[in-house]
């Protein structure tokens, strides 16, 4: 069956081939990508929302919502027990880092379980009250979907990884109904250097996706009311950009300080006793943090500001506009905290959604105490939607994808430009402390990340080590005599020999130069350790190949040996190879960008 299947696609790419341009076929691909995509947002939108339904709505029971402390504790053991049973051979990753790292050090290839194990794993999480958004899952889903089909019609690196961004960008678009906004956040968050070529397999998947999930969910996801924006209100637009500039760098260092704490925590079950246990408190003290929290924001900007408070233990002082705020600052910060612990608990999801929700409050925060306070009247639908596209173009370091995203889920075009003001500014701040969002920093600091400005580096970065490894050198032990070796050190065609010990350490080097001017007149008597020389330099096999050059350079050798951590002989790598395989790789990547 399977061969049939493997005889089958190949007669199809033949025929393609002889028939149909690679950019047409492209198209095409785009297409279909963008309809499965589509369908695994929708698919995962509807059992996450069937999920909520039942446990919010489905039954009735005097002191249900004490179980609300329980809940997110058993979507996140749901979801780790199902990684743990059914995806043993596979590694299962969550958040946008892996696709990066995908990109530019695996060829684009996602294993193919992410098309539904991000899907169920994230309904499990953010179905059962886990606060984070389905945004990432989804995005990961589509992503391998357009992963798995350009693998199954043998395309190129660079096609594939363009069916992995439309792919991405419709799960972005699916979700959303916001086709432009999934075109923008692949071009801007997974392909920065894709080119005008690259925007049309985008958009089309984009927009095929938008269409396919509006055909399951027609209703927009924020509803805005405006008369636009007024002058006098700029200066607070821009306090609020830069109270979001800062608190998306408390953000930062409170998403490593949480993962630092459950990284420490090897037993899987154990996170999720304590992380789960946890975001219960939290979210039974602080009900609008259970799941998504879209429904928070869609009753702010409909005016309901007593929703903050519902089903909480303070619901009683919600008519008091005093608590309403404090209660909603205090909720910012426990959004950020329940989204981290969800996350580093082993739940999946992503922080798109938590972003805009906690941008979204701030706004409103910011909007209402003015009023309160009389200093002046702003539109605080307005600030709650600025606040949402300068948040989450702060925190991912998207203010593209912030201004365009937030302008079409609701209908604001007409407050383009504070979107503009307050997504730029606040990434400014962001981006003035810390140089890599929170999705890059994890492969910056690994030495991973695909930079646009310094390609060199973004190469070099693609590049292994041990696939340079040259083993075909004459080995010599340090006791060997020369009498001994020197029919085969004569038959070499390399100029110098490795030398080790009996415990296959390296030692040092011995160049043929001088056992033909000293050793052959001496070969009955003289050891390799005779004439053996230090290296110049070695490097490790681990090392980076920028490390690499550096010590060629510094020494100016052309090989170097390589070693293993202890410190064994593995071989030699040389500039040639280096080169070569840095020309090759440019090549690659002149053909991706378009």
């Amino acid at each position: 069956m399977y061969v049939r299947l493997v005889n089958y696609v190949d007669a199809i790419n033949q025929y393609r081939k002889t028939k149909i341009s690679n950019r047409n076929f492209l198209v095409i691909a785009a297409l279909i990508v963008g309809i499965l995509a589509g369908l695994a947002a929708s698919l995962l939108k509807a059992i996450t929302h069937h999920i909520e339904d039942f446990l919010q709505t489905g039954f009735q029971w005097q002191y249900k919502y004490y179980l609300f402390f329980f809940f997110p504790f058993i979507g996140i053991l749901l979801s780790v027990m199902y990684v743990r049973r059914f995806i043993r051979k596979g590694k299962f990753e969550t958040g946008l880092t892996p696709i990066l790292y995908t990109i530019s050090k695996k060829s684009s290839k996602i294993e193919p379980h992410n098309t539904y194990s991000q899907v169920i794993t994230a309904a499990l999480t953010v179905g059962f009250g886990g606060s984070t958004g389905l945004e990432a899952p989804i995005v990961t889903s589509g992503g391998a979907i357009g992963s798995v089909v350009g693998r199954f019609l043998g395309l190129s690196y660079r096609e594939t990884t363009m069916l992995l961004a439309c792919g991405a960008a419709a799960g972005i678009a699916g979700a959303f109904n916001s086709p432009i906004a999934g075109m923008v956040f692949a071009i801007e968050i997974l392909l920065p250097e894709f080119t005008i070529p690259a925007f049309i397999p985008l958009l089309l998947a984009s927009a095929t996706a938008a269409v396919v999930a509006r055909l399951f969910y027609n209703e927009q996801l924020f509803f805005l009311v405006t008369e636009g924006w007024k002058m006098n209100a700029l200066i607070y637009y821009v306090l609020l950009a830069v109270l979001i500039g800062i608190f998306s760098i408390y953000f930062t260092k409170i998403n490593a300080f949480i993962k630092g704490s459950f990284y420490k925590i090897t037993n899987p079950y154990k996170k999720v006793v304590v992380g789960g246990l946890m975001l219960g408190l939290l979210v039974f003290l602080f009900p609008t943090l259970y799941g998504e929290g879209y429904i928070t924001i869609k009753s702010l900007l409909g005016g309901n500001y007593t929703a903050l408070l519902t089903n909480s233990i303070f619901s009683e002082y919600s008519s008091l506009p005093w608590v309403i705020i404090l209660f909603t600052v205090v909720t910012v910060f426990a959004k950020s905290a329940a989204t981290l612990i969800t996350l580093s608990a082993g739940g999946n999801g992503g922080i798109f959604a938590p972003s805009l929700i906690m941008g979204g409050l701030m706004g409103f925060v910011l909007a209402f105490s003015i009023n309160t306070l009389g200093i002046a009247h702003l539109n605080v639908a307005n600030f709650i939607v600025a606040g949402m596209a300068a948040s989450l173009s702060a925190i991912m370091h998207a203010p593209l994808t912030g201004i365009f995203l937030i302008a079409e889920i609701t209908g604001g075009y007409v407050l383009m430009v504070p979107l503009m003001i307050t997504s730029a500014i606040s990434y400014l701040i962001n981006r003035n402390k810390n140089q890599y969002s929170i999705y890059t920093k994890p492969l910056a600091e690994k030495g991973e990340l695909s930079s646009l400005e310094d390609k060199d580096t973004t190469v070099l970065n693609m590049m292994k080590l041990r696939h340079l490894v040259e083993t075909d050198y004459l080995v010599l032990n340090e006791q060997d005599l020369i009498s001994a070796r020197l029919n085969e050190i004569l038959q070499s065609k390399r100029n110098l020999f490795p030398v080790i010990d009996d415990e296959k350490a390296f030692k040092g080097l011995v160049y043929v130069e001088d056992i033909l001017r000293k050793g052959t007149n001496h070969a009955e008597e003289w050891s390799v350790n005779n004439l053996m020389q230090a290296a110049p330099d070695v490097v490790v096999i681990s090392d980076h190949l920028k490390i690499v050059l550096q010590k060629m350079e510094k020494e100016n050798a052309w090989l170097l040996p390589v070693l293993d951590e202890a410190g064994r002989y593995m071989g030699f790598v040389s500039k040639t190879a280096v080169f070569n395989k840095y020309r090759a790789l440019l090549s690659r990547q002149a053909d991706y960008m378009g």
